[in-house]
């Protein structure tokens, strides 16, 4: 390793590291000054692994959810929780983390700053909100290899990945129905993620300038999937910017609401069974809605980008904006197409997290409002 690497920087590999081996299943150490514990995702837990947890214990495992979880457990609680597990119990902990219906069958206790951190890891790494934390000594897992990392480098991740944004790589990509289109690629913001700035025309940065913050959907974008508007809003913004002066349109990968594919895709499979967009969501532990956008005002900063005419339907874009100290003038409507299959989860959005939809005015053509 460079000597000229900062301990700053070594607490982002170590917590890098750490998320790698959350998303490849694997447990990791996380440290609170002389408390030490092994965080593992429930997606990772199998017989083996749990008897390994067992022998090495301090004292007993916990099984640690957030607040959305628990209250479709039954808890009226706004701070996730933890369950004492006297054994780590597969079929216990698969019922508590994700039986559709499941009911709490003990007390549930607050969270230490380790099971916060696994939480925060969980949420970077784009795994289920769900882990067993178990306290051990260091001479128990001195050999096992783990990975280590402080639960402060846990908590300053974010936002160390936000200020080091940067740009990588810009060329011109022409687009159908937007052929003079630059595509810019940063680096950082949400784990090691890339995001894409797609400048559409030639807009004038010293002026308001058309944008869009559009967070990455597989199954819509590129699939044409009838359960969301997102391809439609995607197409449909690019060509107004096209025909309109020009703009930019931030591809942002947050996909799901920023839950991950996997996750997305498990809602899915709950809403097939009945359940809205955020109800899914719950069941699964997440909040309405997991994005921040911060970077994404970065990466207009970096562009030049001074004051914003932002396409969105959702009031959480325009203020995060603003919050960022971007100035913005207006904001518009940008619609997608009303699809029998997508009907309910434009009206969730509408009823449940504030976008400003006219459920009823939409026909089966996208558009944009002015």
């Amino acid at each position: 390793m460079p000597n000229s690497v900062s301990d700053g920087q070594m607490d982002q590999i170590r917590v890098e590291r750490a998320i790698s081996e959350v998303r490849s299943g694997r447990p990791v150490l996380i440290r609170a000054g002389q408390s030490l514990a092994v965080a593992v995702n429930v997606e990772a837990l199998d017989d083996k692994l749990a008897t390994w947890l067992e022998q090495r214990a301090k004292r007993f495992p916990r099984l640690v959810l957030p607040a959305p979880r628990l209250r479709r457990l039954g808890f009226d609680r706004t701070e996730p929780g933890a369950f004492a597990l006297p054994h780590v119990d597969l079929a216990r902990i698969e019922t508590l983390s994700l039986q559709v219906g499941a009911r709490y069958d003990a007390p549930v206790a607050a969270l230490t700053k380790i099971d916060r951190a696994a939480l925060e890891l969980a949420r970077v790494a784009l795994v289920l909100p769900a882990l067993v934390v178990t306290p051990v000594a260091a001479r128990a897992v001195a050999d096992a290899g783990l990975i280590e990392v402080e639960v402060s480098a846990i908590g300053g991740y974010r936002a160390a990945q936000a200020a080091e944004l940067r740009i990588m790589a810009r060329a011109p990509v022409p687009l159908e129905g937007a052929p003079d289109t630059e595509f810019v690629v940063f680096r950082g913001g949400e784990g090691l993620r890339d995001q894409v700035a797609v400048i559409v025309g030639k807009p004038d940065f010293s002026k308001t300038v058309t944008v869009r913050l559009h967070s990455a959907c597989l199954t819509g974008d590129l699939f044409g999937s009838l359960k969301c508007d997102c391809g439609d809003q995607l197409r449909h913004t690019a060509r107004f910017m096209a025909e309109n002066g020009g703009g930019v349109l931030l591809y942002l990968d947050q996909e799901g609401r920023g839950n991950g594919l996997s996750n997305k895709i498990r809602a899915y499979k709950l809403q097939a069974q009945g359940f809205d967009t955020y109800d899914a969501d719950e069941v699964l532990g997440f909040g309405h809605d997991q994005r921040g956008f911060d970077f994404a005002a970065s990466m207009l900063k970096q562009l030049g980008v001074v004051r914003v005419r932002v396409m969105t339907n959702n009031p959480v874009k325009i203020k995060a904006l603003e919050t960022a100290g971007l100035e913005v003038d207006s904001d518009q409507r940008i619609l997608g197409r009303r699809t029998e299959e997508n009907v309910r989860y434009l009206a969730s959005k509408r009823d449940r997290a504030g976008h400003m939809i006219d459920v009823d005015s939409l026909t089966g053509g996208g558009s944009v409002k002015e």
